[in-house]
C-alpha cells in the first residue's frame, strides 16, 4: 500500500513536470527561491510588526514559522529522510537544493504558517486573499521546480496550518492575560 502511494506520488510529480513552459520557469524559480530559509515570509512579517495595524499578524506569523521550523526541518525531515525526487524519478530540478531530505516541504510549511496567520489578522480583505494565494503558490512552485513530491507539499501545508492555528491561539491567550493584568 505504501509503495503504491509513493509510486502515485512520483507519477503525479512527473506529470507536473510535463506541464512546464519555458517562459514560466524563471518566474517560478525566482518565487520559490524567495522562500529559501523563509526569507520572504520573515521579511514581510517583520515589516508587519513595525506597523501597528498589522503587528498582530506579523507577530503571530513569526511565532508560527518558528514552530514550523522546529517541526519540519529540525524534527521530521531528519527522522523520515525521504530523498529528493530527482534521485528516483526522471526529473530535472530547476533550482539547487542543499538539503537532501524532501519530506515535508519546509518552504510550504513557512508559507502556510505565515499566510494563514496573515489571513486571519490582516485588516484588508485583499491582503488576506493575497496571503492565502501566496502560500498556495509557494507549495505549487515546489512541485513545478521539481524539488518536492505532492505529499511533501501537502504535509508542509498541513503542518504550516497547524502551526498558524497554534500561534494564533497563543496570541489570544497572551492578549487575554495582558487584559487581566491591566
Amino acid at each position: 500500500m505504501l509503495n503504491q502511494m509513493l509510486q502515485a506520488d512520483g507519477q503525479l510529480l512527473v506529470a507536473v513536470q510535463n506541464l512546464r513552459v519555458p517562459w514560466l520557469d524563471p518566474v517560478v524559480s525566482l518565487y520559490t527561491q524567495l522562500g529559501n530559509a523563509g526569507l520572504l515570509w520573515i521579511a514581510l512579517s517583520l515589516a508587519m510588526v513595525l506597523y501597528k495595524p498589522t503587528r498582530r499578524a506579523g507577530a503571530a506569523a513569526l511565532m508560527a514559522m518558528a514552530l514550523g521550523l522546529l517541526i519540519t526541518n529540525i524534527t521530521i525531515k531528519p527522522l523520515v529522510e525521504r530523498a529528493r525526487p530527482w534521485l528516483a524519478w526522471p526529473i530535472e530540478p530547476l533550482v539547487v537544493e542543499r538539503d537532501p531530505n524532501s519530506f515535508p516541504s519546509g518552504h510550504t510549511c513557512a508559507a502556510f504558517a505565515a499566510g494563514l496567520c496573515w489571513a486571519r489578522a490582516l485588516p484588508w480583505r485583499w491582503g488576506r486573499a493575497a496571503a492565502v494565494i501566496g502560500a498556495v503558490c509557494m507549495g505549487l512552485s515546489r512541485l513545478y521546480v521539481g524539488v518536492h513530491y505532492p505529499t511533501d507539499v501537502l504535509a508542509g501545508a498541513l503542518i504550516g496550518a497547524l502551526c498558524a492555528w497554534a500561534a494564533w491561539k497563543a496570541c489570544q491567550v497572551w492578549e487575554e492575560r495582558k487584559k487581566r493584568v491591566l
